[in-house]
């Protein structure tokens, strides 16, 4: 028999659930599909499950310094399978809360696949969904009057560097290790390729990275990337850049041998595995957009501000729509696609506000453009720097590398970005971010009064130094 909603989401991930207890706030009947689990890559094979193992390598990674506190520690060991127990634990315990959140807002969940229908006797326009169940019983047909497509993301591979989970692999294989390798080359020197390279370096794996771009995280600010690199070094960790990896060349035995051309130069590497790290792939095939007019360009869905696609009343969301592929945007995507859809007039989302975080240790966060791209669109910029190294509060935790970075436009005093590197920045962006929603000035962050010791006072300090009042400098 078929159910009749006001929405039904494909997916049940961070955007798809997060859309769905909004929808339901909103007195909207909701049902979502989903194939695999609540809470969806984020949850099960992203954000948190990396997250729980780099606290665990930063923890193991103090300890072995515990002499440097006063604390003798004698021999540090590693346990690997109660770090992925408590990877693990953590993953079920917010699987739960997201389990109790719909069951809270009577939101129904359908387990399965489900596909988009073209017009049929349910409804003479596409959007009746047929969900093929997970449990093998009969295809559910829900009718909605709107669809949100939250199918997410998996990630890329390169032609030649198939996944095969055993010398090859990707982060979903890498999540899954039950013993960490002697020694990794990461392909990929981005986001997600970085956190891995700080994550096993702490574990004491031996790493090599190797990036296609002349410098590692090429998104940020060239500042960002020049200090990251030099901490990388620090570290042990072998970065290569300005390097093409030739597919054609690996070699699996009981190492994986694979070749990059480096500069011109032909140049040869080993390890026990390899992880692809070269970006995400939207996930839209076989979830019907064939029987729709749903318009994809470079694999990824086109929408308009509110997400609304080609077809009204089917809306799309998060990394299927391509641009930031962030948990937290994919959320606030869905919020507002909402939102439109119960006939609200939200205001369209500002992509030049959202923060955006790397979990490596350091850490590394910023809002808003680079120097760089400050300067290419030509804007007059001030520049505005304070290092940790004048923080007390990095020095007593043993963490003093990096600085908090602010672009200003001389001429407005407009905050343009603000990018961070150091201990703990991915929590203190949101100043930042606030700020840049307000249109504050950085005389507005400088004369709010930073509690000392804290970290954040070098947010302080940067924003007195773009104007050359720095204090503790």
């Amino acid at each position: 028999m078929a159910q009749e909603y006001d929405l039904v989401i494909l997916g049940g991930g961070t955007g798809g659930y997060v859309a769905a207890i909004r929808a339901s706030q909103l007195g909207l009947k909701t049902a979502i599909v989903e194939k695999e689990k609540l809470g969806g890559t984020c949850l099960h094979k992203g954000c948190i499950p990396s997250k729980a193992l780099l606290r665990s390598a930063e923890v193991f990674a103090t300890t072995k310094q515990g002499a440097e506190f006063g604390v003798i520690t004698g021999d540090v060991s590693l346990d690997f399978g109660k770090v992925q127990a408590r990877k693990n634990k953590i993953i079920d315990q917010l699987h739960k809360g997201v389990q109790h959140l719909m069951k809270q807002g009577k939101i129904d969940v359908y387990e399965g696949i489900g596909r988009i229908l073209g017009p049929s006797i349910f409804s003479p326009i596409p959007g009746t969904i047929s969900v093929e169940m997970n449990n093998g019983t009969e295809n559910e047909m829900l009718i909605p009057k709107n669809v949100i497509v939250s199918t997410g993301s998996r990630p890329r591979t390169l032609p030649g560097l198939e996944i095969d989970g055993k010398f090859v692999l990707s982060s979903d294989e890498a999540l899954q290790l039950s013993a960490l390798p002697k020694s990794i080359i990461i392909v990929g020197g981005g986001v997600i390729g970085i956190e891995w390279a700080s994550m096993l370096s702490d574990f004491g794996v031996e790493v090599t990275v190797i990036e296609f771009a002349d410098r590692i995280i090429p998104t940020e600010d060239k500042e960002i990337s020049k200090e990251m690199q030099r901490v990388m070094k620090k570290k042990g960790i072998n970065l290569i850049t300005s390097a093409k990896v030739l597919p054609e060349t690996i070699i699996k035995d009981q190492e994986v041998h694979i070749s990059a051309e480096v500069k011109g130069v032909l140049k040869q590497f080993k390890a026990e595995k390899l992880l692809v790290s070269v970006g995400r792939q939207a996930n839209i095939e076989g979830i019907g957009l064939e029987n729709t007019e749903i318009q994809i360009e470079k694999g990824f869905i086109v929408t308009n501000d509110f997400y609304q696609t080609k077809e009204s009343h089917i809306y799309a969301i998060g990394d299927v729509i391509g641009g930031l592929q962030l948990a937290h945007v994919a959320s606030h995507e869905g919020i507002l696609a909402v939102e439109h859809i119960a006939g609200g007039k939200p205001s369209p989302m500002d992509y030049r506000l959202v923060s955006r975080c790397i979990y490596s240790n350091p850490e590394v966060s910023s809002v808003g453009i680079t120097e760089e791209q400050a300067r290419e669109n030509g804007h007059k910029v001030k520049i505005g720097k304070f290092s940790f190294r004048a923080i007390g509060k990095a020095l007593v935790f043993g963490e003093s590398d990096g600085f908090v970075k602010i672009v200003a436009d001389s001429e407005t005093d407009d905050i343009l970005g603000v990018h961070m590197i150091g201990p703990h920045v991915t929590d203190m962006i949101t100043e930042a971010g606030l700020a840049m929603v307000l249109d504050a000035t950085p005389w507005e962050i400088a004369h709010t009064i930073h509690p000392h010791p804290t970290l954040t006072e070098a947010i302080g300090e940067a924003a007195l130094a773009v104007d050359g009042k720095a204090i503790h400098s």
